[in-house]
């Protein structure tokens, strides 16, 4: 079986760029549904208490942790941004890069709310609107689904040893050295 040649660092950053506009399009059209026509603070079934909506404006993170300090969600979403555009200019890999474009549009999805929404900028809440009762008490949106599967497969692709060139880990470790055996050395009796 031939190796599929590695993408071209412009390939690479024009799907992590697609992707992630998609993603962002994707959160911020459903946001905009939501605003527009769930009612707030009001559970809306979808299929009973497996799926539900239900719109909030989250001033924290999950479970709305931090919401006095809605300034650092902020600056923690830009350099997550940041960072994650800087290293986009060094993959190589297609399946870094769709993980990389998905992560940063979940990012950019979050990351616009805080900049754009009231109460105003930098400290803008978060709406939110997809809970599933059964399975965990928060309430979340796009973003964050894109998110926490973006870190998630973050993860394997790290403890699978995947780099960003998309080869392995194992591929670049050297050989040990072999070990010389000793010469033997007859004595003559």
């Amino acid at each position: 079986m031939t190796a599929r040649r590695p993408f071209r660092r412009s390939a690479a950053g024009i799907t992590v760029a697609v992707l992630a506009m998609l993603v962002l399009a994707a959160d911020q059209f459903v946001k905009y549904l939501t605003i527009e026509h769930l009612p707030l603070h009001e559970v809306v079934p979808v299929l009973g208490d497996f799926l539900q909506l239900y719109y909030i404006r989250n001033s924290g993170a999950a479970f709305s942790l931090g919401s006095e300090v809605t300034w650092i969600f902020t600056i923690a979403l830009t350099v997550v941004a940041a960072i994650i555009v800087w290293k986009a200019f060094d993959v190589r890999s297609r399946l870094w890069a769709v993980v990389l474009g998905c992560l940063l549009g979940g990012v950019l999805g979050n990351l616009t709310d805080r900049l754009f929404r009231e109460p105003g900028f930098a400290v803008g809440h978060v709406v939110d609107m997809i809970s599933m009762p059964w399975m965990m008490p928060a309430i979340f949106n796009v973003a964050d689904i894109f998110i926490v599967c973006g870190m998630i497969t973050v993860a394997i692709l790290v403890v699978l040893g995947i780099r960003f060139d998309g080869t392995r880990e194992k591929d670049h470790q050297e050989a040990p050295e072999s070990v010389a055996e000793p010469e033997i050395v007859e004595k003559d009796a």
